[in-house]
């Protein structure tokens, strides 16, 4: 067998295990770059959510620690006996 016949044979291997694979998880068909489209679109949309919702946490917190302390200052200023 010489390195050309069997560098052919592996690529055949590979390709056919590549369209096994893809059958066993469903991909098989052309809609499948439209799926894989709308399926890293619905990641980057859900990674978009999820750095939203931590960079609203993050500055509600701030705002209450910055609240609580003008509360605190206008009591300490102005309250005094």
């Amino acid at each position: 067998m010489t390195e050309l016949e069997l560098e052919a044979m592996i690529q055949r291997a590979a390709e056919a295990g590549a369209k096994k694979a893809l059958r066993d998880v469903g991909l098989q068909d052309d809609d499948a770059v439209h799926d894989m489209r709308e399926i890293r679109d619905l990641l980057d949309s859900w990674r978009s959510a999820k750095r939203t919702a931590a960079n609203t946490v993050i500055k509600t917190f701030t705002y209450i620690f910055l609240g609580a302390l003008l509360t605190g200052s206008y009591f300490s200023f102005f309250n005094k006996p």
